[in-house]
């Protein structure tokens, strides 16, 4: 079924090239650009929609990570006519793949789907040399890959937070079903596990890590990793 599948696309992809015949197009090389990147803008797309967006709902991210794939590609894609050596492409990839905002770091799974697509663009871009089957192959794992790991996280993932705690005369280990307690009653939620940090007698503080099973299903909390309020 796969590989009917990938072989279809493969031969769709194939067709429509070959059916160029304007001497324009084909000596600009257009045709091979416009198909290249509807191809690269289906799989992302569908990456970012149908997987990502559809269970954390952020825009800014849907935004920002279509717009990074359409940059990436047609830089690399344009690029790649003047031989750009693979150390340069590394170390473009390198770049990007660190990005951090100022006001808010980005959460892991952002991260992780941030490196997926511009690795999708990078592929799509120089893979010329490429048959169309493999190619299509390559961004269909990519697919099935995101899937498998979306369903992991949905069984296994436990949402967990900073907490700045008063009561450090329960951070003792035989108070700390006491203090698990104190800390689902005033957050609401049922933990799992607390993690003690940094602890400040003088002013009677100490810095928690909580793991908790939130109540509604949703964990997905971009604040949740954060100990301090960013300026």
């Amino acid at each position: 079924m796969l590989f009917e599948l990938i072989s279809a696309a493969a031969d769709m992809a194939e067709d429509f090239m070959t059916g160029a015949e304007d001497p324009i197009f084909e000596s600009s090389g257009i045709w091979d650009l416009l198909i290249r990147f509807g191809f690269n803008i289906v799989f992302v797309i569908g990456i970012i929609h149908l997987l990502y967006f559809r269970r954390s709902r952020r825009a800014d991210y849907y935004f920002t990570f279509a717009l990074i794939s359409i940059s990436i590609f047609l830089m690399l894609y344009l690029l790649g006519s003047v031989k750009i050596k693979i150390g340069f492409a590394l170390g473009l990839f390198a770049i990007f793949g660190i990005i951090r905002y100022r006001t808010e770091s980005m959460p892991v799974r952002e991260m992780t789907y941030l490196f997926v697509i511009i690795s999708m663009s990078v592929i799509n871009a120089l893979s010329a040399d490429s048959d169309w089957i493999t190619l299509v192959a390559v961004n269909i794992i990519f697919f099935i890959a995101c899937i498998l790991g979306e369903q992991t996280v949905k069984l296994s993932h436990r949402a967990c937070k900073y907490v700045k705690y008063d009561r450090i005369d329960l951070i003792t280990p035989a108070k700390y079903d006491e203090m698990k307690a104190d800390l689902e009653t005033r957050l609401g939620v049922k933990i799992v596990k607390v993690d003690v940090g940094t602890v400040n007698f003088l002013k009677d503080m100490t810095l928690l890590k909580v793991y908790y099973e939130p109540a509604d299903g949703n964990e997905e909390n971009t604040v949740d990793e954060m100990s301090k309020i960013p300026n």
